[in-house]
């Protein structure tokens, strides 16, 4: 999975959390509860396990990883 991003699809987001839970140094919630990612985050890569894990534990699907 080398060189892959991740991407947060804001009208997919329903503000479950999960990513949030997961990867908080990565994911946070907006003041709609709507999921983010962190400003300047440095473990926002789909190389690393907390983000592949937020990707699986989205319900809707609204994080997903991307080809960088």
């Amino acid at each position: 999975m080398s060189g892959m991003g991740v991407r947060v699809d804001r009208e997919r987001c329903v503000g479950a959390g999960m990513c949030a839970l997961t990867a908080p140094d990565v994911f946070t919630q907006d003041d709609d509860g709507f999921s983010e990612m962190l400003p300047g985050s440095t473990a926002g890569t789909g190389d690393h396990p907390r983000v592949r894990e937020a990707v699986r534990a989205c319900p809707v699907g609204a994080v997903s990883l991307t080809d960088d």
